[in-house]
């Protein structure tokens, strides 16, 4: 049998960052289920400590997550979860975000403007790319081909 799975990312703050890489991708932000979520807290699933507010619509606390605008089917979704302690180690799994024909400087030049750190640049044979740290210090790499002289 095969598996699915989705990728887990623990962090400080999971909706501010689950909006950073939806924006960083092009993928959708999951929509809170506000007349759900309200009707676990009234038959005494949840709790108000539970739950919080971004945007102006109650979420739960613990995590946010994304997906593909062409859904699971696409690629796995990406769940951004509350973990108390901080990240204190270079991540042992990151993301290499393939970017195709758009100009990588373009590109990691937008996520620097957004909060991203530049970390270094890497490079073997025909493929290049710039590791970069999310606003929470998880990296990434904006992974390319290299042009040859």
């Amino acid at each position: 049998m095969a598996y699915t799975f989705q990728v887990t990312i623990d962090c400080a703050d999971p909706h501010p960052l689950a909006d950073w890489w939806a924006d960083a991708l092009g993928w959708e932000a999951e929509p809170s289920d506000e007349g759900f979520i309200r009707g676990l807290i009234a038959a005494g699933h949840a709790s108000e400590a539970d739950t919080t507010t971004h945007n102006g619509t109650l979420v739960w606390k613990i995590g946010a997550a994304i997906r593909h605008p062409e859904g699971l089917e696409r690629a796995p979704r990406i769940l951004f979860q509350l973990v108390p302690e901080p990240k204190t180690v270079k991540n042992r799994v990151h993301l290499d975000v393939r970017i195709g024909s758009d100009d990588p400087k373009t590109v990691v030049d937008r996520l620097l403007a957004k909060g991203a750190t530049f970390l270094h640049d890497g490079r073997v044979g025909p493929s290049a790319w710039t590791t970069l740290a999310d606003p929470q210090g998880n990296e990434l790499c904006i992974t390319h081909q290299a042009d040859f002289m």
